[in-house]
């Protein structure tokens, strides 16, 4: 039953998600055809941005937790 509803949720999720990247292509779309692409290209910046951001917290996150293993994996060497 767990797995059920989880895989309800999961595809509800992913649906949601696929829209706003098509409100983003619109919004790319548009703005290029009417402003020779400036809009566009910091709408890329800005997408590239918040897409960084998760995976700096997870670096910073592994680093934290597993620094001993990490120091002593080098250690060892």
């Amino acid at each position: 039953m767990k797995n059920l509803i989880l895989s309800a949720l999961l595809v509800i999720i992913s649906l949601t998600a696929s829209a706003q990247c098509a409100m983003c292509r619109a919004t790319a779309e548009s703005a290029s055809q009417n402003s020779g692409g400036n809009i566009a290209e910091g709408l890329n910046s800005g997408i590239v941005y918040l897409m960084l951001i998760p995976y700096i917290l997870l670096t910073v996150v592994v680093l934290v937790f597993f620094r001993k293993k990490i120091i002593n994996f080098f250690k060892a060497e």
